[in-house]
Formats: structure tokens, sequence, C-alpha cells
């Protein structure tokens, strides 16, 4: 028994190929992914999630955790592999920060147990989880006032530089114009800014406002990840 456990903690156990072994290795790394993919949801119920991206996590770690276990001692070619897993998802559309961790964290969890190391690997994700629930429940480094995008779409012929910089002091403690576009080959523009709302509710307010002197044209305001509010007025 203890020549069992010395063989469990020190990643002895993983060498041999056999069924055995192959299905410790893929479930304990399942439930870790599994464990992991649960914290996912549970910090992203406000901002909201993909369920594409929760079952990844799950079979990212059984995955990563059979090729370390199949390639065995040549640590150089399994890390590679690995890593190419990591990357599979961000190849083709940019992911946020903190996914790119949550993947990373299922990726070294499935290492850990292909190597054998499943008791460590599920004491490094329990102390990594209160970690997280740390951060999520204290709002680290967390605005008290969220940042929108303001994107007004105005016609040709209005000189919008400063056209609405009354309504924008009005509605928000912080303005600035990041960039201003042409639209439907230059007869429309589309100009960008950066706000901070006073007050969340009165948006549907300066909306008004704002359609009343672009023409009823094209307002859309969002956060940095999702649309809020988006008006199409003609």
């Amino acid at each position: 028994m203890n020549d069992f456990m010395y063989a469990l903690t020190s990643g002895d156990y993983a060498r041999e190929i056999t069924w055995q072994n192959v299905l410790t290795v893929v479930l304990s790394a399942a439930a870790i992914g599994l464990a992991i993919s649960l914290v996912y949801l549970f910090t992203h119920k406000k901002e909201g999630y993909s369920q594409a991206f929760c079952v990844s996590l799950i079979l990212l770690a059984p995955i990563v955790g059979m090729v370390i276990f199949v390639i065995g001692n040549n640590v150089a070619t399994a890390f590679s592999l690995a890593g190419a897993f990591a990357l599979v998802r961000f190849r083709s559309a940019p992911g946020d920060p903190k996914d790119i961790a949550f993947v990373f964290l299922s990726v070294t969890m499935g290492l850990t147990c292909g190597l054998g190391y499943w008791i460590w690997g599920a004491f490094a994700t329990a102390l990594l989880i209160v970690i997280i629930l740390i951060l999520h429940f204290t709002n680290y480094a967390g605005k008290h006032k969220e940042v929108c995008e303001l994107k007004i779409t105005v016609p040709e012929t209005l000189n919008y530089v400063g056209a609405f910089d009354e309504t924008l002091k009005k509605y928000t403690s912080t303005y600035k114009m990041k960039r201003v576009k042409s639209v439907d080959f230059g007869a429309l523009f589309e100009i960008t800014f950066s706000v901070t709302l006073k007050d969340p509710g009165q948006i549907r307010e300066m909306l008004d406002e704002l359609r009343a002197m672009n023409g009823n044209l094209k307002i859309m305001l969002s956060t940095e990840e999702s649309a809020v509010r988006s008006f199409h007025f003609q």
C-alpha cells in the first residue's frame, strides 16, 4: 500500500501503459477539468459564457494528459503538443485574458495527470480554485463604473467636432473621442467615443438626445466585451 501511494504521488505509476493506468489518467484529468469548468461557469454568470468553451475546459485536461502519458519520457515533444492544444481556440478568435488563464490551467492539470501526479494535480487545482474565488468575490482591480464604447453614425454634412459635447457632459462623467471612420462609401461617418456613464438608468434619455442630433442614424452603446444597447432609427 505504501509503495502504491508513493508511486501515485511520485508519477512512477503512470509509466506503464495499461488500461488501468489509461483509465486513471483520463478520469482524474476529466474530474479536474470538470472542477475547473464549474468554477468558470460560477465566475462568469454575469458576463455570460460559451457552452463550447466550458466543454473544452473539461476535455482539454484528459486529452493533454493522454498526450503526455503516451509520449512518456519525451517531455520536449509532449510540451510542444500540449502548447498546440492550448492555442487552438485562440487561432481563430481573440480570447479574453481570463479565458486564456482557464485554458492554461486545464492544460497544466492535464500535463500533471499525464505525468502521474494525480494527487498533486488535485491539490494544486483546489488551491488555485480558492485563489480564483477570492479574486472573484473581492472584485480585484475592478472598476466601480464601467467604461463603455459609444458609436454614433453621422451624415458627412454634419460637423461632428464638438457636436455632442454638451450631451456627453450631461450624461457621462468622462468621455473621449477614440476614432472616426467613413462608412457607406464616404456618405456617413462613424465616431467612436470611450465614455463612463453617470447613471446607467439614463441611457435611453442620452440616446434620444444624440439621435436628435445625428439625424436618427445608427447609435450603439456597448461595454468592452458585449453590446448592452443598440438602436437604429431611420
